[in-house]
């Protein structure tokens, strides 16, 4: 069986990309645009795929390790504000993700055993959940940046709407780090029984019901 205790993706550090300006802006909906890069994975059996996950997996600079999964996200935060002489007040927000996700592939999968190819698939399907949770979470707080933004009251000052905007911006993304470091020290907690979970059911499904 593969170690399932090194597996677990990790999150690559995220930066804010924050450009407050007087600047167009388009739809106002936070919205992904992410793109996928594989790694190969060697091996014919689950103990080769392990050493290999180990030795070719995406190598972080935030932790120093190599991951199975990975995800960089970048947000892209634009804000449109005026005054009319009277008041500053926002007109417009929008905030992008853009992630870049990292991947394994199994060169060998299609001349493998049914049984490893079983294991692999259920844990690269897994991987990949687990990276793509990231980027809901990272759209989640997205959202939550143009919400609360353009809820903002006017101020006498753009000056003093500016730093309104920037704390807001400031407050979420800190949340969002939070919210990150919790899903994977949640998903570290659970790997086990939910792979084993994960498995169980596949093995059912395509060999018949299990004794």
């Amino acid at each position: 069986m593969i170690s399932m205790r090194r597996v677990l993706a990790a999150m690559a550090p995220i930066a804010l990309a924050a450009v407050l300006a007087f600047a167009a802006t388009g739809a106002d909906a936070a919205s992904i645009h992410r793109s996928y890069s594989y790694y190969s994975v060697s091996g014919k059996t689950a103990a080769d795929l392990d050493k290999s996950l180990s030795r070719g997996g995406h190598l972080l600079k935030s932790t120093g390790q190599r991951h199975p999964g990975a995800a960089q996200i970048r947000f892209d935060a634009k804000a449109r504000y005026g005054s009319n002489g009277k008041a500053c007040r926002v007109t417009g927000v929008y905030v992008n993700v853009y992630a870049k996700v990292f991947l394994p592939r199994w060169k060998q999968r299609k001349t493998a055993s049914p049984e490893l190819a079983l294991v692999w698939d259920t844990l690269s399907r897994d991987i990949k959940r687990h990276e793509e949770s990231h980027l809901v979470i990272a759209r989640s707080h997205a959202s939550e940046i143009e919400r609360e933004v353009r809820a903002l009251p006017s101020r006498p000052d753009c000056s003093l709407l500016r730093q309104d905007i920037d704390k807001v911006t400031q407050r979420i993304m800190k949340d969002h780090e939070t919210a990150q470091k919790r899903f994977d020290r949640i998903e570290t907690l659970n790997f086990e029984k939910r792979f084993e979970r994960l498995l169980t059911y596949r093995l059912e499904r395509e060999f018949g019901k299990l004794n």
